[in-house]
């Protein structure tokens, strides 16, 4: 087994229309044991920005803790928020900075940038970019959120076809894979609000 897949994870973020939607589940566990089932991998970076961390779990919580760093500075800095972009970059060059040593975590941003346009991007422990134009997934789910994301997405989705749309590739891939799941979260980033979901998944 992969360090990367000690804890388990399953991360997916997909864009709509003039929306994105970022979602994860919630256990957390120690290979097969399962230790809680409300961990936190999706971390907010601005009001329009979220950044979701699939990986081992004590890098999880050390990487969101210096992207914050980071961001903060660069608010000081600059006097604005940064665009799910540049975050991307950011993130890119603080892992590759850790190449020798990595970080094990995959990091996901989505959100909307400055014209409102939606944005998905994510990348490997080194720091390799991938920006598509449809979704992103991460985590020990991967393998099966491809599978069903690339035969449920479509174009120009609607914020509650959207949320239907990811909360059933997460539910379903992550129900094929043993060490994630334990019910999800998803939020839906649109131009004047988030929303945010908990749902339900099998337990076993």
């Amino acid at each position: 087994m992969s360090i990367t897949e000690y804890n388990g994870s399953a991360v997916l973020a997909m864009i709509g229309k003039d929306c994105v939607a970022i979602a994860s589940d919630r256990r957390f566990g120690v290979q097969a044991r399962t230790v809680s089932c409300d961990f936190q991998r999706i971390f907010k970076n601005s009001d329009k920005v979220y950044v979701a961390i699939p990986g081992l779990g004590t890098d999880v919580q050390t990487v969101s803790q210096r992207i914050d760093f980071r961001s903060n500075l660069y608010k000081l800095r600059e006097g604005r928020e940064m665009s799910p972009a540049t975050l991307l970059h950011m993130i890119s060059s603080m892992m590759y900075e850790k190449r020798f040593g990595p970080y094990y975590v995959e990091p996901v941003v989505a959100g909307l940038d400055q014209e409102n346009k939606p944005f998905v991007g994510n990348m490997d422990l080194i720091g390799c970019e991938n920006v598509p134009a449809d979704f992103v997934v991460g985590g020990t789910a991967s393998e099966q959120l491809y599978g069903i994301c690339e035969s449920m997405w479509r174009p120009d989705m609607e914020p509650e076809d959207l949320f239907e749309t990811v909360s059933q590739c997460l539910l379903n891939a992550q129900d094929r894979d043993a060490l994630s799941g334990w019910g999800a979260v998803v939020y839906v980033i649109e131009a004047d609000k988030v929303t945010v979901r908990t749902l339900k998944g099998r337990m076993d």
